[in-house]
């Protein structure tokens, strides 16, 4: 995707202030200093093949099927008009091909068999959430967190959220890849207290195959985020893509240059690979197990070398 494409997806038309949120996930621990309220957002331009939350990167709402909940009523079959849904033996089975997402299914369900992944929420209401736990914040020094998904797909919201936090003295930080032009990134970064910058990859070929896109918006973002707030690269650990010392090398090199204050190591896990069959869909990253503990400790050392700050899950 070229820069002037990327550009005219996220600013052309109008733009409501609505936010696509899936998920509002409080006493967060890992997604910035203290205790955080990280708001997830829809909407993706990378399709990393390990991704652990697949039902962010679609820009639109839609359903997961949770079985363990099934009750077998049958009323999901009963109102699927494009009857996507059949009940056998009281099993349900989604025929994926067939469904549209009309969502009628999800809002009939009373067991939350399935469920609507996916809502359009406005910055107050979005805030209103963050600020209830604000006692938790001025206490460890946390805040909100605004993630996905990739939350630039979404900037002018973002924009407004984290200013409206900053009013309200609430800290701010943005999870990003850094994958926007950057008259979009400049916008939000006025009202963002620290960036987690995600980098996965330094060569751009081997970049573009696991995420479907190439690194030189990416890199070239990370040196002036890094020069302008507060900055944390965060290094998710993907067995055969980037789990090499040679790797956490450049990236120690490259934080060094960039200023950064923490780099943190992100191993890879598999709590989202079910995630994928809930939502109709084959995982990408079949095969891949976890890093045993004993290479991680050795990347982190590495890291460590370069005299940062590193961190391991955090």
């Amino acid at each position: 995707m070229g820069r002037k494409t990327l550009l005219d997806g996220l600013l052309k038309g109008d733009l409501e202030l609505k936010g696509l949120v899936f998920n509002i996930q409080r006493f967060s621990l890992h997604d910035g200093p203290g205790i955080r309220t990280t708001v997830f957002l829809k909407g993706c331009p990378l399709r990393c093949k390990w991704c652990s939350n697949p039902e962010s990167i679609n820009a639109h709402p839609e359903i997961m099927t949770f079985d363990v909940r099934c009750i077998g009523c049958g009323k999901c079959a009963q109102i699927c008009p494009q009857k996507a849904i059949t009940l056998k033996d009281g099993s349900r089975t989604v025929e994926w091909d067939k469904c549209n997402l009309c969502l009628e299914c999800a809002k009939v369900c009373p067991a939350g068999g399935i469920e609507q992944v996916g809502k359009h929420m406005e910055v107050e209401e979005v805030v209103a959430e963050v600020e209830k736990d604000s006692i938790f914040y001025v206490n460890s020094g946390g805040g909100a967190t605004f993630s996905g998904g990739e939350p630039l797909r979404q900037w002018e919201f973002v924009k407004e959220a984290a200013q409206l936090c900053k009013e309200k003295g609430i800290q701010t930080a943005l999870d990003t890849s850094g994958y926007a032009p950057w008259e979009v990134m400049e916008q939000v970064l006025k009202h963002i207290d620290l960036v987690l910058y995600d980098i996965k990859q330094l060569d751009p070929l081997r970049h573009k195959e696991g995420t479907g896109v190439s690194n030189e918006l990416i890199l070239e973002n990370a040196a002036r985020t890094a020069a302008r707030v507060r900055t944390w690269l965060r290094i998710p650990l993907i067995p055969g893509f980037n789990s090499s010392r040679a790797f956490i090398e450049e990236v120690a090199q490259l934080a060094k240059r960039l200023g950064v204050e923490k780099v943190s190591l992100l191993p890879y896990h598999e709590w989202g690979v079910a995630k994928y069959a809930r939502l109709g869909r084959a995982y990408p990253n079949e095969g891949a197990k976890p890093l045993p503990e004993e290479l991680v400790e050795e990347l982190q050392e590495t890291a460590q070398s370069r005299v940062l700050q590193v961190a391991v899950g955090a």
